[in-house]
């Protein structure tokens, strides 16, 4: 009798051997995982290699050594493996269901939600069960995601999702900010737990994750099918019978948990979920088995664990053992996930629907007058307020007397180091201000301001590294510093957008990375010097005028008189640059040389104003827009408009901030942000209309 031999078909020939490679390359990932742990375990400040460490899981160490590998350092593999695990297939999950490449727990808002409602519950003093802190963690991030992907709609390649995000974490971020100075007993060390570590004390916080880590991956991989619908549209997942709304919301509050679990277990590690998806995605075009969920998450999980294990390996081999303790894993992640976001933002497909310009309107001359003799008449009632309220209410003669130098003891010691204050306020308000109305004029983008695009977190690196490395140093230092970081960060963010147009949205995706990528060193040089600079940097950074004098004003007011002269006397220069690239050219104008100019002018007035007050988000964003709301689109009436509204804004901040609940205070970087955040989100609710 003879065999019937089966002769494979041409569909099959192909399909075996990728199999085959497919199953190898998760092979290959899972042996990079399992050797980065065991190099991970034999890092730390007690000698302990593969030989110690074998000995202590057989327990054939001593008690010392078994105590050192066991409760310490097994248990922080294993907490890089559960986190990286996670939070990659979060996002790879929120990756699918959006059809958006840039979706991730960071750029949702997901992390900043948990970290807020666990700061929150730490302020009350509440003690409860790490399973419980989960719970709270898990409400705040699943509102965060709803909010975005409300906020952002869906659709494949769109980057006003993570604009949506980045706003949202930028006034989230700001509120977390406000209470641990604000409660700085009650949250102790949160900070530095803020950025993110693995490290642990033993197994129990992972013992309890686990389970809620398990249930997370398990509903995702129950629900793969109906994800792998969706990714194809919404009309072809409902033609086949998939429930599009319902598997949309159930995959959100699955990431939503598995976000929550790592970020109760190990803090905000900022990124894996947005790196992990990017590393395995080339995969899925060489093994079509990764294209489906239920081989996707896992592999894209394990990418996760490989990123976050080979960021606290590296970082151990970088930095010396006694110091790597205290830098959190999660600023390596912050700054190779900025860098992710930055080629992520050019590979990504550009929405159709860029934020439109606003409408040319030209109100009369009446309309301009009344407008800014309003703004004035406000802009003087915050300054007299602000120079009378405080710790100690003055009245208008006392700062008569102050000025003709007859007053008492104690009202000049106030006024001498209230009025300082004001002026800062009132100075990096006007700075922020004009510098946002020059970046949004010559890059024709709305959304365009000196914190969202990297400038003031640039500043912010400079000055801190400054502030953490040099004693004393001076006003003038400190501006040099603040220039030199803004500088930086411009080169950075208008060198790599000026390759696709200075293109609306991509320019503040850019932007976003680098902002990112700042604070991530800016974190990194607090705790790496004294333990006392983490206060002192986060009181600066939350945008506080404390302690100023008129010596640090003198820069920013310099600099703000002489670029509100330069930019009305190019008014006009400014006007056509705002419109298009062909009508300067036709009139004769060199466009290139023109928009550097003002781009050189805004990086300088950023700068300054973070040298004087911090660093404060949105102020560039909202008065520009209000300024042409209220007298239209030249830049005659605009700029000083603008202006003062932004020196009022940051003046009723930090009056706000010093009053509300005095005897603290709140930096005005968190009032603004509070204006801000809903602002940014209505542009881009206007946007999507």
């Amino acid at each position: 009798m003879t065999a019937t031999a089966t002769i494979p078909t041409a569909t099959e020939l192909r399909k075996t051997p990728r199999t085959g490679g497919a199953v190898a390359v998760a092979a290959a990932l899972v042996l990079l995982v399992a050797a980065l742990a065991v190099v991970d375990i034999t890092q730390g400040t007690a000698a302990a290699g593969p030989a110690e460490v074998w000995k202590a899981l057989t327990g054939q160490a001593t008690a010392q050594d078994s105590s050192v590998v066991i409760a310490s350092r097994l248990p922080r593999a294993v907490a890089g493996i559960l986190v990286g695990l996670v939070l990659g297939a979060a996002g790879a999950a929120l990756q699918t269901v959006s059809r958006n490449v840039l979706a991730s727990p960071d750029t949702l808002a997901v992390n900043a939600g948990a970290h807020l409602a666990l700061t929150a519950l730490t302020v009350t003093g509440v003690s409860i069960p790490l399973l419980a802190s989960s719970g709270a963690a898990f409400v705040g991030g699943l509102a965060a995601a709803a909010l975005v992907l409300g906020l952002s709609g869906l659709g494949a390649g769109t980057v006003r999702l993570v604009l949506a995000g980045t706003a949202l974490t930028l006034g989230l971020n700001a509120v977390t900010d406000a209470l641990i100075l604000l409660f700085p007993d009650t949250t102790d060390g949160l900070y530095h737990w803020g950025a993110g570590g693995i490290g642990q004390n033993g197994f129990g916080g992972v013992l309890q994750m686990a389970p809620v880590a398990v249930v997370g991956l398990a509903g995702l991989l129950l629900v793969a099918h109906r994800m792998d619908a969706l990714a194809l549209g919404d009309d072809a997942a409902r033609g086949i019978g998939v429930p599009v709304r319902a598997t949309r919301v159930t995959v959100v509050v699955l990431a939503a948990l598995l976000s929550a679990a790592a970020v109760t277990l190990a803090g905000p590690i900022a990124f894996v979920g947005l790196c992990a998806p990017a590393l395995v995605r080339p995969l899925g075009r060489r093994f079509p088995a990764f294209t489906r969920s239920r081989a996707g998450l896992p592999l894209a999980g394990l990418a996760g664990a490989a990123v976050v294990l080979g960021a606290d390996v590296a970082l151990r081999a970088a930095v010396p053992a006694e110091l790597a303790v205290a830098v959190p894993t999660g600023v390596v992640t912050s700054v190779v996930g900025a860098t992710f976001l930055v080629v992520l933002a050019f590979r990504a497909k550009q929405s159709p629907g860029a934020t439109p310009p606003d409408r040319l309107r030209i109100p009369g001359k009446l309309a301009f007058s009344v407008s800014l003799a309003v703004i004035a008449a406000v802009l003087a009632g915050v300054t007299i307020g602000g120079v009378l309220l405080g710790d100690a209410k003055l009245l208008l003669g006392d700062v008569g007397n102050w000025l003709a130098g007859q007053a008492g003891q104690s009202v000049t010691f106030v006024l001498d180091t209230r009025v300082p204050r004001v002026a800062a306020a009132l100075c990096a308000g006007g700075a922020l201000a004009l510098a946002g109305t020059l970046v949004q004029g010559v890059t024709r983008n709305p959304l365009a301001e000196p914190g969202v695009l990297g400038l003031s977190g640039g500043g912010a690196l400079g000055a801190v590294l400054l502030v953490t490395t040099v004693p004393s140093v001076g006003s003038w230092e400190l501006a040099g510093g603040a220039f030199a970081g803004s500088a930086l960060a411009a080169v950075l963010v208008f060198g790599l957008a000026a390759r696709s147009g200075f293109e609306q949205n991509r320019l503040v995706l850019v932007g976003v990375g680098v902002a990112a990528g700042s604070m991530a060193l800016v974190s990194l040089l607090i705790v790496l010097t004294d333990p006392f600079n983490a206060t002192k940097a986060l009181t600066w950074l939350s945008g506080s005028t404390y302690g100023r004098t008129f010596a640090d004003v003198l820069p920013v007011a310099g600099v703000l008189a002489v670029g509100a002269v330069l930019a009305l006397v190019r008014r006009r220069e400014l006007d056509l640059v705002s419109l298009d690239d062909d009508t300067p050219r036709l009139l004769g104008l060199r466009v290139e040389r023109g928009r550097l100019g003002f781009l050189v002018l805004s990086v300088v007035l950023a700068a300054t104003a973070v040298a004087a007050a911090g660093t404060i988000g949105f102020v560039g964003l909202v008065a520009p827009h209000a300024a042409r709301a209220l007298v239209g689109r030249r830049h005659v009436r605009v700029v000083p408009v603008s202006v003062l509204l932004g020196a009022a804004l940051v003046g009723a901040a930090d009056l706000l901030g010093r009053t509300v609940i005095a005897p603290a205070q709140i930096g005005a970087g968190v009032m603004t942000a509070v204006v801000g955040t809903p602002y940014f989100i209505h542009l881009l609710l206007r946007s999507r209309r």
